[in-house]
C-alpha cells in the first residue's frame, strides 16, 4: 500500500523518542554498574514479524545488531497465538542472540486492539550468570554459566517465579542480576505503552506498513552509498593475541558488486579450544556495523540497512564456532572485525585501534565488580585517533568513584599514557594507565579479559604502531590474560591499555601539532625529537606540577635541520 511520506517521517522521529524513553527507563532502574554506568546494553523496536525498525542512541553493536537478527528466533518460538498481553520472553543462548552467556535478551510483545503489533526488546550484560566468570578458561560452553533457552519470564504480567528462583540459585549476584532483568522488563513496558498511545493518536491499527517504508528507505540509502565504491575484491588480515600461545589470525575478503557487499572470513583461524570463539550472529553484527559506519554512518540503523550486506564465515572457524564451543570472551575477537573490515574497504582506511574492550572482574569476600576500560582509537584519514574511546563497542569506562564505592578497591593511578598513540601525520589515540589495589588484608582475584598485550595496533600509510598494553603486578611479573588470577594482600595490579595506530609519515605532522601534543603530555619531548623530528624544549621550573604552553619552546630552525637530515 502507499504510505504517506510525511507520516513516515513523523512516526520515525516519534519512534526515536520512544526508544530514548525505553533506554532511560532501563538505565535509571538498573541495579548493576555494568548497565547503569558503562551502558553495556541495547534497546530496539521491531514490527510484528520481528524486523528491527530502530534502535536507541546508546548501545553496543554486538548487542543491537545481534538482537536484530536474533528476534526472529523469538517470533518463531512463540507465534502470536501463543502470546497474550503481559507476556515477556528471555534468552541468553549465545547462538541465538549476542554470542555470550552473560548477555540476556528480554523481549516484550506489544498488543493493540487485541492483536500483536510490535515488539520491544533489550539486551544487557548480566553482572553474573554463574560458571567460571567471564574468561577464556572454559573448554565448553557448559562451564560458562546458566544457559537459558527462549522462555517466558512473565506470563500475562505475572513473574515466572520458578525461573526467577532458578536464576537466583545459579548466580553470585542474585539481586543485581534479577534487578537488571526487571529493569529490562520496565524499559520494554515504557516503550510499549508509548507506542500504543502513538498508534491511537494517528488512528493506526498496525505499524507494519510504516515500518516497512522506514526500512526500505534505509536499504535504498545504503545501496546508493555502496555504488560509490569501486567494484572488486579487497583483502585484509589482522593478528590478535589469542589465548596463551594460540595466536588467532583473522582474514577477510570484501567483494563489492554493484549495490551489495559480500564479506567472507574464509582463511581465519579455526575455532579455539578456549572461550574466545565467536558465533556467526555476533560476527554478522560487527561486520554489518563496520560497513555502515565506514560508508554511510548517517543511514538509520534498522533491518533495511542490513539487507545489502552479506556475511559468511566457515563453519568451525573462530568466527563461526559450533556448539558446544566456549564463547564467554568472544568480544576479544569480535571487536577486531571493524578494524579488519575498514582496513579492507577502498578509500576508508582508519588505522587499527586498541579494538578489544578490556573487561576485568575483581572478586573477593563479599564483593564482585565488573570494570570496563578502553584503549586508544586508530588515527583516521585526516584526524587524530580518539583517546581512551570505546571503539567499536561504544561502552563507557567505569568511573573511579563507582569502582571505589561498590567494592573495597582503590585506583592508585588513572592517567593517559604518554607516547602510547602510534606516531603519524595523524596520531593514534592514547591508551590509559590504571593501578588497582585492595583495601585491607584480604585475599582477592581478578579475571583479566584483555588483548593487544603482544600484538600492537599497526599503523597505516607510514604511520607507526600504537603501544601494546600490560596486565601485571606493579613491580612484578605480567599476569596471564583471559584467566582468573589469585591475588594477595598488598598486591597492586597494573591495567595499562594499548594505544591506536598512527596514520601517515610522522614527519608530515605539523610541528605546531606536535608542540600541542607535548604541552598536553600526549607525546614526550624525547619522542617529538626522535620520532617526529620536532625539537621542543621545556623552559619552566623543573619541579612545576602545572606546565603551561608558555613554558615550552618550539625550535623551528632545529626542527627544519633535523627533518632535513632524516
Amino acid at each position: 500500500m502507499t504510505v504517506d511520506p510525511i507520516l513516515v517521517g513523523v512516526l520515525g522521529n516519534r519512534l526515536h523518542s520512544i526508544l530514548a524513553e525505553q533506554q532511560n527507563a532501563l538505565v535509571n532502574t538498573a541495579f548493576s554498574a555494568v548497565v547503569r554506568e558503562s551502558l553495556d546494553l541495547a534497546c530496539a523496536v521491531f514490527d510484528s514479524r520481528g524486523e528491527m525498525i530502530g534502535q536507541s542512541v546508546g548501545g553496543t553493536p554486538g548487542h543491537i545488531n545481534a538482537m536484530a537478527t536474533g528476534m526472529h528466533h523469538f517470533v518463531a518460538a512463540y507465534p502470536p497465538d501463543t502470546l497474550e498481553p503481559g507476556d515477556v520472553l528471555l534468552t541468553n543462548d549465545p547462538w541465538l542472540t549476542a554470542g555470550q552467556i552473560n548477555d540476556i535478551t528480554v523481549a516484550t510483545p506489544v498488543f493493540a486492539g487485541g492483536r500483536l503489533v510490535a515488539w520491544f526488546a533489550s539486551c544487557c550484560h548480566a553482572p553474573d550468570i554463574g560458571g567460571r566468570l567471564v574468561s577464556a578458561e572454559a573448554t565448553e560452553v557448559f562451564e560458562e554459566g546458566l544457559r537459558l533457552p527462549i522462555l517466558k519470564f512473565l506470563r500475562a504480567g505475572e513473574v515466572n517465579a520458578d525461573l526467577e528462583r532458578l536464576i537466583r540459585a545459579n548466580v553470585r549476584t542474585p539481586e543485581e542480576t534479577i534487578g537488571d532483568l526487571y529493569a529490562q522488563v520496565t524499559g520494554n513496558e515504557v516503550g510499549a505503552a508509548s507506542l500504543v498511545r502513538l498508534l491511537a493518536e494517528f488512528g493506526l491499527e498496525t505499524l507494519d506498513d510504516i515500518a516497512a517504508e522506514i526500512m526500505d528507505r534505509s536499504e535504498r540509502a545504503l545501496r546508493e552509498a555502496i555504488t560509490n565504491l569501486p567494484d572488486g575484491v579487497h583483502h585484509n588480515e589482522l593478528v590478535t593475541d589469542g589465548f596463551d600461545d594460540e595466536e588467532v589470525v583473522l582474514r577477510v575478503a570484501v567483494t563489492v558488486a554493484g549495490d551489495e557487499i559480500h564479506v567472507d572470513f574464509d582463511g581465519s583461524s579455526p575455532q579455539s579450544r578456549r572461550g574466545i570463539n565467536v558465533v556467526l550472529n555476533y560476527t554478522r553484527a560487527y561486520a554489518s556495523f563496520a560497513v555502515k559506519a565506514a560508508i554511510s554512518p548517517e543511514v538509520p540503523h534498522n533491518a533495511g540497512s542490513f539487507r545489502p550486506v552479506h556475511v559468511t564465515a566457515p563453519e568451525g572457524s573462530v568466527l563461526n564456532c559450533v556448539e558446544p564451543a566456549p564463547v564467554a570472551s568472544r568480544h576479544l575477537i569480535g571487536h577486531f572485525l571493524p578494524s579488519l573490515l575498514i582496513g579492507a574497504l577502498p578509500g576508508h582506511a582508519v588505522a587499527p585501534s586498541a579494538d578489544a574492550l578490556w573487561m576485568t572482574i575483581w572478586r573477593g569476600e563479599g564483593f564482585m565488580l565488573n570494570v570496563f576500560q578502553t584503549g586508544g582509537m586508530g588515527a583516521r584519514r585526516a584526524k587524530d585517533g580518539l583517546n581512551t574511546t570505546g571503539f567499536p563497542s561504544g561502552l563507557r569506562s567505569t568511573p573511579t568513584e563507582v569502582i571505589e564505592t561498590m567494592a573495597p578497591l582503590v585506583q592508585r593511578e588513572r592517567a593517559l599514557r604518554v607516547d602510547s598513540g602510534g606516531a603519524g601525520e595523524f596520531r593514534g589515540g592514547l591508551g590509559q594507565r590504571t593501578t588497582m589495589a585492595a583495601l585491607g588484608e584480604i585475599s582477592w582475584s581478578v579475571n583479566g579479559n584483555v588483548d593487544r598485550v603482544r600484538q600492537a595496533a599497526s599503523g597505516v600509510d607510514g604511520g607507526q604502531a600504537g603501544a601494546v598494553g600490560r596486565f601485571g603486578l606493579v613491580g612484578g611479573p605480567d599476569l596471564p590474560s583471559k584467566s582468573r588470577v589469585a591475588l594477595g594482600p598488598g598486591d597492586e595490579v597494573d591495567v595499562v591499555l594499548p594505544g591506536g595506530g598512527g596514520n601517515g609519515d610522522p614527519h608530515r605532522r605539523a610541528p605546531e601539532d606536535v608542540f600541542d601534543d607535548v604541552v598536553a603530555r600526549y607525546v614526550s619531548a624525547e619522542a617529538a625529537r626522535a620520532v617526529y623530528g620536532v625539537v621542543i624544549r621545556y623552559t619552566g621550573a623543573p619541579d612545576a606540577l602545572v606546565r603551561l604552553p608558555e613554558d615550552y619552546e618550539l625550535d623551528a630552525a632545529g626542527t627544519a635541520q633535523l627533518r632535513a637530515r632524516d
